[in-house]
């Protein structure tokens, strides 16, 4: 008997499509990738079921769509069914790394499943602020000078731009300060961290199959790449310092897109140095696994939860929406024994990876799974033709908040040439075709592209008529650990 595949999943916050040398990216970001991409099926058009993480990992790991529990759960509902359950109860050994996103945490149901869960976070979550621009320290009376300053310079015409760039360079050359090395500014675990952790417990295993989820922030905001992963990009040059402004001057809303624009390359490189280690490490991992026997029975799945804005629709960092840039992104999947095919270029949605991850292994698929596995498609080179669709909640950058969760759903319906974006609280229904506009700047007039509109108006009509009843069980588990993590956040919030 053909011993059981073990399954690697790799997730990449935060990583677009076309910043990976698989995807024609023209950088080396990921030449580990490109070389394991010439022996795997590499998805030309993988979209994701909802931006950001919160909307989106529910698809990847459990096959559901984000809001198919209603607004208000968030993560995974309390013992859902997911990759790791389902591989657990197939006698497989399981574990999860992941670089501190608090979204990927014990608090949102990620555990459930898994033998070793090292998500790097305490749990004691509040709801997250970036404040790379911020002076350091509370409020003083030099705080109080500032706030009274800016309240007055902005009630003079012409005045108040002129103090908040003033303010803004002199919190960042006078008063912050001089960081000497990347590693002091870094928020999350690098990867090399995570791999690190991932071969300690590989060299556990032995003959057992195994399921392993990695999850990396290194392209994250704020884009603290390491030194090394600089030189790899060729930008070995971008100082601490400089990458420290960089962030606090990528982070001020206060300004139009033109004068940030001014320093877009800069913080592109930051964000590819990222991806660059990243794969770095991922070489590393597969050479482990050669030392340990196991690459060669191994199914290996690289993809990300979302994509980044770099002012292509004048916005920054993934808030909510389902703009190109942030719903497409790379998908590469090694199976030993399986022949490599071009994989059709109809979008496909993570809803089907974890049943088609799944199936590739031989094992069951849950009736519970709103995806279905596409591995038949992808093994014989055939095409398939359903549309992938996204949503997500707008304005809810911090769920955490939960008045947050209760906005107007974001749809979009995309197919190979064509894509819907249906936005509920403003009643726009905006068409888009990529062939002819793959910025997506121009939606077409009602007029044209009236028989594409109605296909996608009627398969998004399909999505929202077939969206699953709320299982009253597993709902109000799920409310109720939101209640009580809210709660405890409160209480937090008022202690601190």
């Amino acid at each position: 008997m053909t011993a059981r595949k073990s399954v690697i999943l790799v997730t990449v916050d935060c990583l677009r499509a076309d910043h990976c040398g698989f995807m024609g990216y023209p950088r080396p970001t990921t030449p580990f990738l490109d070389e394991l991409a010439k022996q795997s099926f590499v998805f030309p058009s993988a979209i994701v079921a909802g931006v950001p993480t919160y909307y989106s990992l529910p698809a990847i790991l459990a096959s559901r769509y984000p809001l198919a529990l209603g607004r208000e759960v968030l993560g995974l509902a309390v013992e859902e069914k997911n990759l790791a359950s389902v591989f657990k109860a197939e006698g497989y050994a399981t574990a999860f790394f992941g670089a501190a996103n608090p979204y990927l945490s014990t608090c949102f149901g990620y555990e459930f499943g898994f033998d070793t869960f090292s998500d790097f976070l305490d749990c004691g979550l509040t709801p997250s602020s970036n404040s790379d621009g911020d002076l350091p320290g509370g409020a003083n009376w030099t705080t109080n000078l500032n706030r009274a300053l800016a309240t007055v310079t902005h009630k003079i015409p012409g005045m108040g731009a002129v103090y908040d760039e003033l303010y803004f360079q002199y919190c960042q050359r006078r008063a912050a300060s001089n960081p000497q090395s990347l590693n002091q500014l870094r928020r999350f675990p690098a990867a090399d961290v995570i791999v690190g952790h991932a071969q300690s417990w590989l060299a556990t295993v032995r003959e057992r199959p195994f399921f392993l989820w990695l999850h990396f922030m290194d392209p994250h905001s704020p884009y603290y790449p390491t030194h090394q992963a600089l030189e790899m990009v060729g930008e070995d040059g971008l100082t601490a310092a400089r990458a420290r402004y960089l962030n606090a001057y990528w982070l001020r809303f206060n300004i139009g897109s033109r004068r940030l624009r001014r320093y877009r390359d800069e913080v592109i490189a930051l964000y590819d140095a990222g991806i660059s280690w990243v794969d770095a490490e991922l070489s590393k991992l597969a050479d482990a696994l050669r030392q340990f026997n196991l690459w060669e029975n191994c199914i290996f799945a690289f993809t990300a939860d979302h994509g980044e804005e770099f002012l292509e629709h004048d916005g920054r960092y993934h808030a909510p929406s389902l703009a190109e840039e942030l719903i497409h992104v790379p998908l590469l999947l090694r199976v030993p024994g399986a022949a490599r095919k071009d994989v059709s270029s109809q979008p496909f949605s993570l809803l089907h990876l974890a049943p088609t991850l799944l199936d590739a292994g031989a094992s069951p698929i849950p009736r519970d799974f709103q995806g279905q596995s596409h591995w038949a498609y992808i093994r014989e080179g055939r095409e398939w033709s359903e549309p992938a669709i996204a949503e997500c909640v707008t304005g809810c950058t911090n769920p955490l908040r939960p008045e947050q969760r209760r906005g107007s759903r974001v749809l979009a319906v995309r197919e190979a040439r064509y894509k819907l974006l249906l936005n509920f609280q403003t009643h726009d229904e905006d068409l888009f075709d990529l062939q002819a506009d793959p910025g997506e700047r121009s939606p077409l007039s009602r007029e044209a592209g009236k028989p594409e509109r109605r296909r996608l108006l009627q398969a998004a009509l399909a999505h929202l008529q077939r969206s699953a009843p709320r299982n009253s069980d597993t709902y109000l588990r799920a409310r109720l650990r939101d209640i009580s993590l809210h709660a405890a956040n409160a209480g937090l919030s008022s202690r601190g």
